[in-house]
């Protein structure tokens, strides 16, 4: 996704290049353009796969808990059962 955004970017700003004078100021605020889309493609890029990352952390984590529980549960159901004989 990030290479294809990159890429649009960069041929959108080579299209405007071509439409426009090509002096000095023209040609660094195209580059600096093309970087700065380039950058927030890789931020959001970057931010998405962290947020996975923690929504797969905390689901793991409540199934362990979850089976800790389920641990006591059990342990609490033989204790009963034995007590009630």
């Amino acid at each position: 996704m990030k290479k294809v955004a990159i890429v649009t970017v960069a041929v959108l700003a080579l299209g405007l290049t071509a439409c426009n004078k090509s002096d000095a100021g023209n040609n660094a605020a195209n580059e600096t353009a093309v970087e700065n889309n380039a950058e927030y493609d890789v931020n959001a890029a970057t931010n998405d796969s962290v947020n996975a990352a923690d929504a797969a952390l905390n689901s793991a984590s409540n199934a362990v808990e979850n089976a800790g529980d389920a641990v006591g549960n059990a342990q609490d159901a033989v204790q009963n059962a034995a007590e009630n004989q």
